[in-house]
């Protein structure tokens, strides 16, 4: 018989609950993963667990090992640590990253895990799939030697695009939030800080991540003339509104997406999404990042921990989810 293995799924909108279910056969070519820990990536699995993902975008919103369909019932996540319980000799017992929701053993193929650098602890791993959004944006972006860049918003991309910023010679960071506590972690991603009123306005890029209307217009305002707005916000079914009859035009400013379900262009003929989560984990040695991980809970305890972060009770930048006697 099939072992018990239990997910997290949002039944319906605001609504989550632990299922139980078995575990399917695994094929030849197939790994058996007990996880580990896993993350809640908070602005897309929040706007998820709220039913807020736009009817147009079911299919491209799809997670990897995603089950079910929008707004519900579904089984969403991807961020996800476990170690190798069957598989290939030189995979068993190794701690793996893999794209995978909430649950506690799954079966995925070979293919889909990479495995964690010896020096990346797996609390730290976990961010992997956040680390991958900055490497993506960095790529879309092509940040040049000596560039004055904002940050908008310090959560866990604007954080995580800082820091892979703040190396390039010459180049200034600013980590632009509303909430004064966001310093801490812009000194730890090396990083200046501000709040938005006391950025700075002559940016050759700033990269938006608030998803809301203020933050992108504050955004816009910050550039200097010809400068680009890479808007990394997903706002779900949220309308924002922007005043583009003022000095859009004629200051020549650009606004542009970058969205991690494809390789940005400038990489696509000459890196996979395969070597793109490698480099991610690897970038995971800098123990900078650890300033992300603010709090961890139970898996049992998920659907209250998930209800908690949308609706701003529990704040986090990024929220873990440790698995114990249950997987």
């Amino acid at each position: 018989m099939a072992p018990d293995v239990f997910a997290f799924w949002t039944c319906e909108p605001g609504v989550g609950e632990i299922r139980r279910g078995a575990l399917p056969p695994a094929g030849p070519d197939d790994l058996v993963v007990r996880t580990l820990i896993s993350a809640v990536s908070r602005g897309t699995e929040t706007l998820v667990f709220q039913g807020r993902v736009p009817p147009s975008q079911y299919a491209a919103m799809r997670a990897p090992f995603q089950d079910g369909e929008f707004p519900g019932p579904v089984k969403y996540g991807y961020l996800n640590v476990g170690v190798v319980e069957r598989g290939p000799a030189h995979l068993q017992d190794r701690a793996v990253f893999c794209l995978y929701p909430h649950q506690t053993r799954y079966v995925v193929p070979a293919d889909s895990v990479v495995l964690l650098p010896e020096q990346v602890p797996i609390e730290r791993a976990v961010l992997a799939g956040t680390i991958e959004t900055a490497v993506n944006a960095l790529w879309d972006i092509a940040p040049l030697v000596g560039d004055r860049i904002a940050v908008m918003g310090a959560g866990m991309v604007g954080a995580s695009v800082a820091r892979l910023l703040v190396p390039i010679p010459g180049v200034v960071v600013t980590l632009v939030d509303v909430d004064p506590d966001r310093e801490k972690v812009a000194l730890a991603m090396g990083a200046e800080f501000t709040n938005p009123d006391g950025a700075p306005d002559d940016c050759d890029l700033v990269v938006h991540t608030t998803a809301t209307s203020t933050g992108l217009q504050r955004a816009l305002e910050l550039l200097a003339d010809d400068g680009t707005v890479l808007d990394l916000s997903w706002y779900g079914d949220q309308p924002v509104t922007l005043p583009l009859g003022e000095a859009f035009h004629s200051r020549r400013l650009a606004i542009r997406a970058s969205q991690v379900g494809a390789v940005a262009a400038a990489r696509r003929g000459r890196r996979s999404r395969r070597e793109r989560l490698t480099l991610a984990l690897d970038l995971l040695r800098d123990p900078a990042f650890d300033a992300l991980l603010t709090g961890a809970s139970p898996f049992r305890q998920l659907p209250e921990v998930m209800s908690r972060l949308a609706d701003g009770t529990l704040p986090a930048l990024c929220h873990s989810i440790v698995y114990g006697d249950e997987s």
